[in-house]
């Protein structure tokens, strides 16, 4: 008799549900992973996903050796292979973290009824949000689309639960089944290209748990000031450790509450509740995907699918590429594919770039984030790009156009982001950085600057592509009567 704990995107061993109640009870504890990726269309793993699962799978397996267990890869249908490593291993019970994401919570449905019909025990936990999504309603008993009333009910729950310890040991069984090698599923670029993300990372429990000793302890008392400064060290970086679940909310949350309890500074006691508002953003974005699944490639405002999009292969390229004229907008798509990562500041202001200044579909823009992002989480990245498109719940209003030279000079003023990702403008004067078109020829010249050669011309002008937003915007308002 054995229990099986189907990891999935809950890769760490301290404060795990499924493996907390498959420790309790008693019987050799077998873990597996199944790499399935076509189950999870039409949104499987991105590349840069790929590439992090690759190595935060080699963690755990690290981890489960220590604790005397390992971790048993398969591919394939999820539900044949945990049929056949039930077989293999005489297992009765099938133990793992619920998901939200649509497709995988039907499969999951399709999943346990076979299995509960086959005579095997099927539990399934919470292990990757604060709060479920059907756990929270408005006074009329529908799902929210409002953030702050939203955050506000979370606050008014329970809270959540003291996060457990991760095991000293793991009861194995007496013969292991077989499992794939790692390199057999593939996951890593055939060319490559992830020097930068490997420099940048350390994917795995303990990298979680390093990045977030390391935000408590430098940068969390000064996080409400520094957060939306790119250049300045304000961010925790923790969202790729928090998608794949090497690190638990509840961890995150416990740890924050007792760093704050425990300090007399003014500061850290305000900045607190500011980082776990962000958490909030997150729990709100599960909460919406959950209640309308269909958002993922449709807007929730149904009067935004006739909006009259711009269907331009090469501005998108031009904005892939870190290549729009830009300063700041190319900066961050230059950082998000040296990294895999990107400043949440900066990322509201490329989205509205491309879905506003160029008018290029926000899906398109979620599928590049999908792809490219190590953090890329679907109801994360469809909340973001809604937002941003003026389509979603709680959306900036379609008519709220960030200027990327105004944000670039408001929240990277010296240019000390914009001269780290894009070095061949590092020799221009501060004042002409943000907008190098509008700099003298003579200064061009100085700092080895040829528009439209060593450094694009603008691809649109902002005030004109804000006029055609508003025009865009304008159409939608005449079907609907008006109504925002």
């Amino acid at each position: 008799m054995a229990t099986l704990v189907w990891f999935r995107l809950d890769l760490r061993l301290a404060d795990n549900p499924a493996l907390q109640a498959a420790l309790a009870r008693g019987q050799p504890v077998i873990p597996v992973f199944i790499w399935s990726p076509e189950e999870e269309a039409p949104w499987p793993p991105g590349a840069a996903s790929r590439w992090w699962l690759h190595y935060s799978l080699n963690a755990l397996d690290r981890s489960l050796r220590k604790c005397g267990s390992r971790l048993i890869l398969r591919r394939g249908s999820s539900l044949t292979v945990l049929r056949t490593v039930a077989k293999e291993t005489g297992a009765r019970a099938v133990l793992w973290n619920r998901r939200y994401e649509p497709a995988l919570i039907a499969r999951d449905e399709r999943i346990e009824e076979s299995l509960r019909i086959e005579g095997l025990v099927v539990q399934s936990f919470n292990s990757a949000l604060l709060f479920e999504p059907w756990t929270l309603k408005t006074a009329a008993g529908k799902p929210f689309q409002v953030f702050t009333p939203f955050w506000r009910a979370c606050l008014a729950m329970p809270e959540p639960p003291t996060p457990a310890k991760m095991p000293r040991t793991l009861k194995g069984p007496v013969r292991w089944p077989a499992s794939e090698p790692l390199g057999a599923l593939a996951l890593l670029p055939k060319f490559d290209w992830a020097a930068g993300l490997r420099t940048a990372w350390q994917p795995g429990e303990a990298g979680a748990q390093l990045q977030l000793r390391r935000f408590v302890r430098s940068a969390l008392a000064d996080y409400p000031a520094r957060r939306n400064f790119p250049a300045q060290p304000g961010a925790s970086c923790i969202s790729p450790h928090l998608h794949f679940g090497e690190i638990s909310p509840r961890q995150i949350w416990h740890a924050l509450r007792k760093a704050a309890a425990s300090s007399v500074s003014k500061r850290l006691h305000h900045a607190a509740p500011s980082y776990l508002r962000q958490l909030g953003w997150r729990e709100f974005a599960h909460h919406l995907l959950f209640h309308f699944p269909h958002t993922t490639d449709q807007p929730l405002r149904s009067e935004f699918a006739r909006l009259e999009w711009n269907r331009n292969p090469a501005a998108l390229r031009a904005w892939q590429r870190g290549r729009t004229g830009y300063p700041l907008v190319d900066a961050g798509m230059r950082e998000l594919w040296a990294t895999g990562w990107m400043h949440n500041r900066v990322r509201m202001v490329v989205a509205s770039f491309l879905v506003k200044d160029l008018l290029v579909p926000w899906q398109q823009g979620a599928r590049w984030f999908w792809d490219t992002l190590v953090d890329a989480d679907l109801a994360n990245n469809t909340l973001g790009w809604q937002w941003s498109a003026g389509c979603g719940a709680d959306a900036a209003p379609f008519f709220r156009i960030f200027n990327p030279v105004t944000q670039s000079q408001k929240f990277d003023a010296r240019g000390d982001y914009i001269c780290r990702w894009i070095p061949e403008l590092a020799q221009l004067p501060a004042q002409w950085l943000h907008q190098p078109w509008r700099a003298p020829a003579e200064a061009l010249r100085a700092a080895g600057i040829v528009l439209g050669k060593t450094y694009p011309k603008p691809v649109v002008e902002h005030s004109e592509a804000r006029r055609r937003a508003l025009d865009a915007f304008g159409a939608i308002r005449k079907h609907t009567g008006g109504r925002r």
